[in-house]
């Protein structure tokens, strides 16, 4: 399948953010970056580039802040090793646009909403999301819209590229046309990924990254 879809982010949660930082490091030659804390949902995260306006974002729990009032986002509260848990796709379009045209095909989002956090260096982002959705093993992305915020990968160190994502499900067609729904089949100018939907049980999410120390593959 060959979409408009471009990769925001990769979400790769983990039960312990210091450890598997380290260990993305060791496999792929490059150190991810503090990103910051998420206030209220008791979260933090790292950083590292993965070539264009695409990165991965490693995100655990934060000892730092209180339990939170709901459980952690990305069933991280569940997590026994790290997990490619799902992905982000970046909006080409308003993002309610995108959520009436999912809708359409009936697969309703939720709301938009609106998040922050401050960096390390006191800037503050601020984004519009679609909720994450980890229902059928999280290979249907929730979409991003950074606004007028610089978006992550500006300064971020490059760990590598991805090559693919390939996103595995019994019922491969409603996936994509759930993303074609999502799609405008425009040719983006400043990047292009590859994304495959191939049969297979159970669902989930896998990532290849080329990187200096070889092809880097994310799953659960």
């Amino acid at each position: 399948m060959t979409t408009s879809l471009a990769i925001d982010h990769l979400v790769y949660a983990v039960p312990d953010l210091v450890a598997a930082v380290a260990d993305i490091e060791e496999r792929v030659g490059v150190a991810p970056v503090p990103g910051g804390a998420h206030l209220g949902r008791g979260t933090y995260n790292a950083l590292l580039g993965l070539g264009g306006h695409t990165y991965l974002e490693i995100i655990g729990p934060d000892p730092g802040q209180p339990e939170p009032d709901s459980p952690r986002p990305f069933g991280i509260d569940d997590l026994t090793r790290p997990s490619l848990v799902t992905w982000c796709a970046r909006a080409d379009r308003d993002l309610s646009l995108v959520v009436n045209d999912l809708a359409r095909v009936g697969f309703p989002t939720g709301p938009v909403d609106a998040m922050s956090r401050r960096r390390p260096d006191g800037v503050l982002l601020e984004w519009s999301l679609t909720p994450p959705n980890l229902d059928d093993g999280g290979i249907v992305p929730f979409f991003i819209d950074w606004g007028s915020t610089p978006h992550p990968t500006t300064g971020l160190p490059i760990g590598g590229f991805v090559l693919e994502l390939v996103l595995t499900h019994p019922d491969p067609e409603r996936i994509e046309e759930i993303l074609s729904a999502a799609s405008t089949h425009e040719v983006l100018d400043d990047e292009t990924n590859v994304i495959r939907v191939e049969k297979g049980e159970p669902a989930f999410v896998t990532a290849r990254v080329s990187t200096s120390r070889g092809v880097l593959v994310l799953d659960r």
